[in-house]
């Protein structure tokens, strides 16, 4: 299910925004996100692209100075955006250095899925998530992915669990 799902199973009027198809049948726009930021909307998550962003690629850091300070450029502009409600999500990354540390880490563990992935939120008018479904395992599945086309996909999917948290601990 994809985020945009739970907000709109919570009574939300919501719709997901990538430069890709969308794999769910809800609301989307396929496009560049700048197009829409503008449309009055009363809150916004932002999964921005980690690829140049997140800790886990740091040994290519150096490889990446325009690509990271373009990605840099771009949470700045989601995180000035004019909506009242805004969430970033991002892996552990270069956003907390170079911008700003992060509100909140949170992991699927603490939504009802026994995995461990650091998550990163900062948050704007939004309060922090408060865990839903402790349980155990710990399990590093994400980290352990085997090489694949669709690896980039599955490491950056959102938990059902998180994406029912925030729908329903962030309605207005």
């Amino acid at each position: 299910m994809a985020l945009s799902d739970a907000f709109i199973a919570a009574g939300h009027d919501a719709i997901s925004c990538d430069l890709l198809p969308s794999e769910s049948p809800g609301p989307h726009y396929q496009g560049d996100v700048t197009d829409i930021l503008n449309d009055g909307f009363d809150m916004m998550v932002a999964h921005p692209p980690c690829t140049h962003l997140a800790v886990s690629g740091a040994r290519w850091f150096k490889d990446k100075v325009q690509q990271q300070q373009e990605a840099l450029d771009f949470v700045r502009l989601l995180m000035d955006a004019p909506i009242p409600r805004i969430c970033i999500e991002n892996p552990v990354s270069i956003i907390s250095s170079r911008i700003r540390k992060p509100d909140q880490v949170i992991q699927p563990w603490q939504f009802g899925h026994g995995e461990t992935k650091a998550t990163c939120l900062w948050l704007k008018g939004l309060p922090k998530l408060t865990p839903t479904n402790v349980v155990e395992g710990r399990e590093q599945r994400i980290h352990k992915m085997p090489p694949s086309p669709d690896r980039w996909k599955e490491r950056s999917r959102t938990y059902a669990g998180i994406a029912a948290a925030m729908a329903q601990q962030w309605s207005i």
